[in-house]
């Protein structure tokens, strides 16, 4: 008789400690290379805006280096969500074989008109006026085949000029173009903010041309996850967006604006003087208040993409999309 009672106590505790673990959140593994670009590690913080934080879900904001290394990581089930360019994204479809990838939410887009697009940059003493002036130089990107790169190659071969065979293509840090310019060890670089907007560095550089112009709207960054994550923990992920886009609301409200870059200041470790001009206003990449990406811009982005060499086969974005987390966050968040 004890010895059932003791079998019985202990299927019941096993019983309980599973009811327990089935009612702990979903943790997500959110992957992020810059901020405040990439919202990633911000959108999250302010909990008191988050109606379902620590109930349904938490998320664990994980950075990496640049975009390309979450690939590998959601590949290995190490990573959640992920933030990919829109380079990245063809990669890891062609290349890593992630038939399964699902594009999910818009992180932010460039050359959406009234907004800030990726400048291209000479000195403002350079003799380099025109496309056909960059023969023979020397071009920094922060990566090769990334997006900023393949904007200077779509607008050097529309003016007739191949990379090695007419100019010169290098890396570097974001944070290492501007140097490399001032110091002359580039001709041109592609920039973006903050370092566009350090102080004194308009007055140094002249603008040759920006994304926009060679690449039209782009879909800049954008957030994927993979099917099975997706399909496995809907109901929490429901949750996840709805906050995620009350709290994207919020940072974009222009009545919080000091709020937010004093988040965004705290987080980074950087002075809010370095982001209150122009952080979440029109000098700032355009972000989707809902969260949606551009389809149509990143199937002509991902179409250059291919024409420049760095994808084999055609790529229906339409057919690697789910946009039914951020449609129905939406919705629930207009309906409150």
């Amino acid at each position: 008789m004890r010895a059932a009672l003791r079998l019985l106590a202990l299927g019941l505790a096993l019983v309980l400690a599973g009811a327990a673990r089935a009612e702990e959140p979903l943790k997500v593994r959110a992957g992020w290379a810059n901020t405040p670009s990439t919202m990633t590690p911000l959108l999250f913080l302010k909990k008191d805006i988050l109606k379902h934080y620590g109930r349904s879900y938490v998320v664990e904001p994980i950075r990496f280096g640049g975009t390309s290394p979450e690939i590998t990581a959601l590949s290995t089930g190490e990573l959640d969500i992920a933030t990919l360019a829109f380079s990245s994204f063809g990669a890891a479809v062609e290349n890593a074989g992630l038939d399964d990838l699902r594009i999910v939410a818009d992180s932010f887009q460039d050359g959406v008109e009234g907004y800030f697009s990726t400048l291209y940059l000479v000195r403002a003493d350079s003799p380099i006026r025109s496309i056909e002036d960059l023969k023979g130089k020397v071009i920094a990107s922060n990566g090769i085949g990334g997006a900023i790169d393949m904007a200077i190659r779509a607008m050097l071969r529309e003016h007739g000029l191949e990379d090695r065979r007419d100019y010169s293509l290098v890396e570097a840090t974001f944070a290492g173009l501007n140097p490399m310019l001032i110091d002359r060890k580039a001709d041109m670089v592609g920039d973006i903010p903050p370092f566009v907007y350090a102080r004194g560095f308009d007055e140094q550089t002249r603008v040759l041309f920006r994304m926009r112009d060679a690449m039209g709207p782009t879909q800049m960054v954008l957030y994927v996850a993979r099917k099975e994550f997706l399909d496995s923990h809907r109901a929490a992920l429901g949750d996840l967006f709805e906050d995620w886009v009350r709290a994207l609301h919020w940072y974009l409200d222009p009545a919080n604006h000091e709020a937010a870059v004093a988040i965004v200041a705290d987080f980074t470790k950087l002075p809010p003087e370095q982001f209150r001009d122009w952080l979440f206003t029109k000098s700032d990449y355009y972000r989707d208040p809902d969260a949606r990406p551009n389809l149509n811009a990143l199937q002509r982005n991902i179409e250059t993409q291919r024409a420049l060499g760095f994808l084999k086969s055609p790529l229906d974005v339409r057919q690697y999309t789910d946009l039914s987390f951020v449609d129905e966050a939406a919705r629930r968040v207009k309906g409150q």
